[in-house]
C-alpha cells in the first residue's frame, strides 16, 4: 500500500509547527511536502529589530531544509487548489508551473497586508510583512537622515525626518519604538542643521496604543513611547498620501517622505479563492481544524478562522501565538485522520504577552504578572530565545555587540521601491523586473544567459508576427565579429535596464567612412540605390525594379569572396539573405549589360561573381574578375560565412590594384528621397531564426 501524500501550502508560524510535528510523528511513513515561496521560515516578532539595525537579516531566518529533514521542499507559490480532483496547482520561482497531488492537504498561508480605501495608500506606503520591506524601510531611514543633513532648505529637512507608522499594534508600536532609537543614533553621530531631530509619528484610530492587549501593556508602551519623543496620536489616521506628505482626519498635512503602514493584516487570497465558507476572509473551519464538508482539508493559522472555545461565538485573533499552537493541533489531527492517534480541538491557555520597545525596555504580562522596564526586557528576550526553532546563539551575539558597539548605519541598496508595493500577495518576496514566463511557454534563446525577446523589448508582444529581416535588425544581431561592446546596467526611473555601449572609434570611424562617401557618390548609384527599401552593402547590385527584394543562395558566395579580397584597414559586415525567388532571378537575369558594367568597377574592393550570367548562356568567370593567384569554382557555390557558426575565419587574400578600378561609392547620405545618414555597421540577416538571438 502507498504510503499518504500530505500537503502543507506554506511555512509560516502554523505550516512551520506542522510540518515539524507531522514529521516527528509519521516517521517515514507518510510523504510530507512543504510548499513555500521561500526556504526559509521567517521569525517575525524580531522583524522590527532587523530594519533598526540591531540584527543581520538571517538571524530572523531558519532554514527549511536543515530543520525538516524528513519534509519535502517545494518552492513556489499556489496559484489555486481543485478541491475535487485534490492537487495543488502552484508557480516556482523561475516560471514554472507544477502541480501537486495530496491525501490531506493543510492550508496554512497565512496572511498579507491589510488595505483600506485610502487615496494615495497603495502608491506611497509601505507594508512590513516581510523580510524585504524590513530591510527596504532600514535603507530608506538611512537614506532620509543623510539627505535631511546635506539638504540647505529647512523645510525639505524636516520633511525627510519626519516619520509616520500608522497602527498601533504590535508590528507598528515596535516599529516606532525602534525605530525612534535607530534615528537619533544617527543624529548624534552626525548632527543635522540647525540643531533638528527626527520626528517620529504612531497614528490609530483606537482609543489607546495596543488596544488588544490589557491596559497594563498599553500605558507601559504609551509611557516609553512618549519618553522618547514619539508623537502618539490616538482616534487619527491618514486621509489622504500624497508624495510630499499626508493628509491627516483632523485635518492636519504632515510633510513627510516615509509612510510606514502596519494597520494589521488580511488573509491570504488563496482561501477566498476554494470558495468554501468565510468568516471575514478566514476559511471556516471546525474546532479539530477540519473545513466542514471536506475532511481531507485541514486550515490553521490567520488563513483559518477557528473558534475560540473559551470565549464562545468569537474566533481565534490573528496573532503568532495562535498560529503555532494550531500548527501542533492541525499535525495531530492529520496524522489521526491517518490512523495514528487520536483527534482532539483546539483549546489553547493564554500565558501572556510580550511587546519589545527598543534597548533594555519592554511591556510584559507572563502568566498574568505585569512587568515592565528592565525585568520586562530580560523576560521578552528570554522568550524570543526560546521560541525561536533556531539561530539562537548567532541572535544571543547580536544583541550582545549592540550593546556595547555603535550600529552601522549605511544603505546596502538591496531593494528598491517598486520592489515592495503595498498591494502584494507575497510580502515575503521582493517584485524583480521582468518574471520569467513559464518554462514550456518560453522560446529558446541561444548562447549563455540569452534573454528572451520579451526581456528585452518589454513593449513588444511575444506572439507579434515579425518578418526576419526586420526582426533581426530591430535586435542588433550583427553577422560578423564586431568591436567589443559591453551591456551595462542604468538605472531609469528606479528600474535597472539594460543598455548597449559601442567603443568610441566605431562611431568615429563609421562617421568618417560615411562623410567620404557621400562626396564621392556618382549620380547613377543614387538612383539604383533609390529603388531599393533596404540598404546594401556599397558596391553590391540590387535587385531590378518591380522585383521582390530577395537574393539567391549563389550570391552569397561571391560577396564572401569579396570580403577575403577587401583591404585589411577596413572590415565589412558580412551578408547573408534568403533564397532567390523565380521572379527575381529572371528580373536579375534580364539585367541590362550597361548595368553589370558600371558594377564590376570598384576602387577599394571588389565583389565577383556579382552579376549573375545571361539566360541560357553558362556561367564563365571574366578573367578580369580573378584575383590574381586565385582560382575560382566553375559555380559560385554558396559557401558558409566567414565567423558564423560552420564557416572558416576571415582571411586576407592580395586584392587588384586599386588603381585599376573606378570608385564605386557608398549610397548617398542625407539626400532626397534617399535613406538617412547611418554608419557602416552590420547588415541585415535575413536568413536568421527569428527565434535566434545574440550569443
Amino acid at each position: 500500500m502507498s504510503r499518504p501524500r500530505i500537503v502543507i501550502v506554506g511555512a509560516g508560524f502554523a505550516g512551520y509547527r506542522t510540518a515539524k510535528e507531522l514529521s516527528r510523528k509519521a516517521r517515514g511513513k507518510a510523504d510530507i511536502t512543504l510548499l513555500n515561496p521561500t526556504d526559509y521560515f521567517l521569525y517575525l516578532p524580531l522583524l522590527p529589530q532587523v530594519a533598526a539595525g540591531i540584527l543581520e537579516p538571517r538571524r530572523v531566518t531558519v532554514s527549511l531544509s536543515d530543520t525538516l529533514p524528513q519534509v519535502r521542499l517545494v518552492l513556489g507559490e499556489a496559484d489555486g487548489i481543485d478541491l475535487d480532483a485534490r492537487t495543488v496547482h502552484y508557480t516556482d520561482p523561475e516560471g514554472t508551473r507544477g502541480t501537486l497531488g495530496y491525501d490531506r492537504l493543510v492550508l496554512a498561508a497565512g496572511s498579507v497586508n491589510k488595505l483600506l480605501p485610502i487615496p494615495g495608500v497603495a502608491e506611497h506606503a509601505h507594508g512590513f510583512r516581510g523580510l524585504p520591506e524590513a530591510l527596504y524601510l532600514r535603507d530608506h531611514v538611512t537614506r532620509q537622515v543623510e539627505l535631511a543633513a546635506a539638504a540647505d532648505d529647512p523645510e525639505t529637512c524636516a520633511a525627510r525626518c519626519t516619520f509616520v507608522v500608522v497602527g498601533a499594534g504590535y508590528t507598528g508600536t515596535e516599529v516606532a519604538a525602534q525605530g525612534q532609537l535607530f534615528t537619533d543614533a544617527q543624529v548624534r553621530r552626525h548632527p543635522l542643521r540647525k540643531g533638528m531631530r527626527p520626528r517620529w509619528l504612531l497614528l490609530d484610530i483606537a482609543e489607546r496604543v495596543l488596544p488588544e492587549l490589557d491596559e497594563h501593556l498599553s500605558r507601559t508602551a504609551d509611557r516609553t513611547l512618549r519618553e522618547r519623543g514619539v508623537e502618539v496620536r490616538m482616534g487619527t489616521s491618514v486621509k489622504e498620501a500624497t508624495p510630499d506628505g499626508v493628509l491627516l482626519t483632523d485635518g492636519e498635512f504632515v510633510a513627510t517622505r516615509s509612510l510606514v503602514w502596519c494597520v494589521g493584516v488580511r488573509p491570504d487570497p488563496l482561501a477566498e479563492s476554494l470558495g468554501l465558507p468565510m468568516e471575514r476572509g478566514r476559511l471556516l473551519v471546525d474546532p479539530n481544524l477540519q473545513v466542514p464538508g471536506r475532511p481531507e482539508v485541514f486550515a490553521c493559522g490567520d488563513a483559518a478562522a477557528v473558534p475560540d472555545l473559551e470565549n464562545p461565538g468569537q474566533f481565534t485573533p490573528m496573532t503568532a501565538q495562535h498560529a503555532w499552537r494550531q500548527g501542533r493541533t492541525a499535525a495531530l489531527n492529520v496524522a489521526a485522520s491517518l490512523g495514528a492517534g487520536v483527534r482532539r480541538p483546539y483549546e489553547h491557555r493564554d500565558l501572556g504577552f510580550v511587546v519589545d520597545l527598543g534597548g533594555v525596555k519592554a511591556a510584559a504580562n507572563p502568566l498574568g504578572v505585569p512587568l515592565s522596564g528592565v525585568a520586562a526586557g530580560a523576560v521578552t528576550r528570554g522568550y524570543h530565545l526560546a521560541a525561536m526553532p533556531g539561530n539562537r546563539v548567532r541572535v544571543a551575539a547580536d544583541w550582545l555587540l549592540d550593546a556595547v558597539l555603535p550600529r552601522q548605519a549605511v544603505q546596502l541598496g538591496l531593494v528598491r521601491s517598486w520592489s515592495v508595493p503595498l498591494d502584494t500577495a507575497s510580502p515575503e518576496l521582493a517584485r524583480v523586473p521582468g518574471r520569467p514566463q513559464a518554462r514550456q511557454e518560453a522560446d529558446a534563446r541561444s548562447g549563455p544567459g540569452a534573454a528572451t525577446e520579451q526581456e528585452t523589448r518589454p513593449g513588444r508582444s511575444t506572439t507579434e508576427p515579425t518578418a526576419p529581416a526586420v526582426e533581426e535588425a530591430e535586435r542588433g544581431v550583427p553577422a560578423v565579429e564586431q568591436p567589443e561592446r559591453r551591456v551595462l546596467a542604468v538605472e531609469q526611473n528606479d528600474e535597472w535596464e539594460p543598455t548597449e555601449v559601442a567603443s568610441a572609434g566605431e562611431a568615429v570611424i563609421s562617421e568618417a567612412k560615411a562623410r567620404e562617401a557621400s562626396e564621392q557618390e556618382s549620380p547613377e548609384r543614387r538612383g539604383a540605390e533609390r529603388q531599393s527599401p533596404e540598404r546594401e552593402l556599397p558596391g553590391r547590385l540590387g535587385p531590378a525594379p518591380n522585383a521582390p527584394e530577395q537574393e539567391s543562395p549563389e550570391r552569397q558566395a561571391p560577396e564572401q569572396e569579396s570580403l577575403e579580397r577587401q583591404a585589411p584597414e577596413r572590415e565589412l559586415p558580412e551578408r547573408q539573405a534568403p533564397e532567390l525567388n523565380v521572379p527575381e532571378q529572371h528580373a536579375r537575369e534580364q539585367e541590362s549589360p550597361e548595368r553589370r558594367g558600371a558594377e564590376r568597377q570598384s576602387s577599394e574592393r571588389e565583389l565577383p561573381g556579382r552579376i549573375g550570367p545571361a539566360p541560357n548562356v553558362p556561367e564563365q568567370e571574366s578573367p578580369e574578375r580573378q584575383a590574381p593567384g586565385q582560382e575560382l569554382p566553375e559555380r559560385y557555390a554558396p559557401e558558409p560565412a566567414k565567423n558564423q557558426p560552420g564557416g572558416e575565419p576571415a582571411k586576407s587574400q592580395p586584392g587588384p590594384d586599386p588603381a585599376k578600378r573606378q570608385p564605386i561609392t557608398e549610397p548617398a547620405k542625407n539626400q532626397p528621397d534617399g535613406e538617412p545618414d547611418k554608419a557602416p555597421g552590420p547588415g541585415k540577416r535575413t536568413d536568421a531564426d527569428p527565434a535566434e538571438g545574440d550569443s
